[in-house]
């Protein structure tokens, strides 16, 4: 949901936040820096206002754009306030129903991992049943298999 709009002045709001100070703690409001101020004007066309501008623009979060409501007292200020904090409910929302699909979509993944490591040591298991058993080698020459009795040669007595 996209709000085009001006409160007001620029110079009025620069105004109204410097005078109520104590209403916007560095939480509600800062003070974009030159380097940020720049990289806003190349990536957005539509503040190309502040291209040449002197001064550098505030950002508000949602609780600073509800404070602007109490310091801005004109009836197209308290609209846009409106319109803004519902703007940033709806961002909450969808930034909540992204965050349960990422919860979801890691249970999934963990499953997955789980799943893939039974699948490896099943496949493990098959390619050991597919290699043919070694047979054991057959030993060549003579060899008696009773090992109980004992064997001697008796030799010939010379006479």
């Amino acid at each position: 949901m996209a709000v085009s709009f001006v409160l007001c002045e620029t110079k009025q709001l620069n105004r109204q936040v410097k005078r109520n100070r104590d209403r916007f703690p560095n939480e509600f409001v800062f003070q974009l820096t030159n380097k940020e101020k720049e990289e806003l004007v190349s990536n957005w066309h539509r503040f190309e206002t502040l291209k040449h501008s002197s001064v550098l623009p505030y950002v508000f979060t949602e609780h600073g754009v509800a404070m602007l409501a109490t310091v801005i007292k004109s009836q197209r200020a308290v609209r846009m306030s409106i319109l803004i904090v519902k703007a940033f409910v709806r961002l909450r929302e969808i930034l909540t129903s992204h965050k349960e699909l990422a919860e979801k979509l890691e249970a999934l993944e963990a499953k997955l991992n789980i799943h893939d490591k039974k699948i490896q040591t099943i496949i493990e298991a098959i390619h050991q049943l597919l290699q043919p058993a070694e047979k054991p080698k057959r030993q060549i020459g003579f060899r008696i298999s009773d090992n109980t009795a004992v064997y001697s040669v008796k030799r010939k007595r010379s006479k």
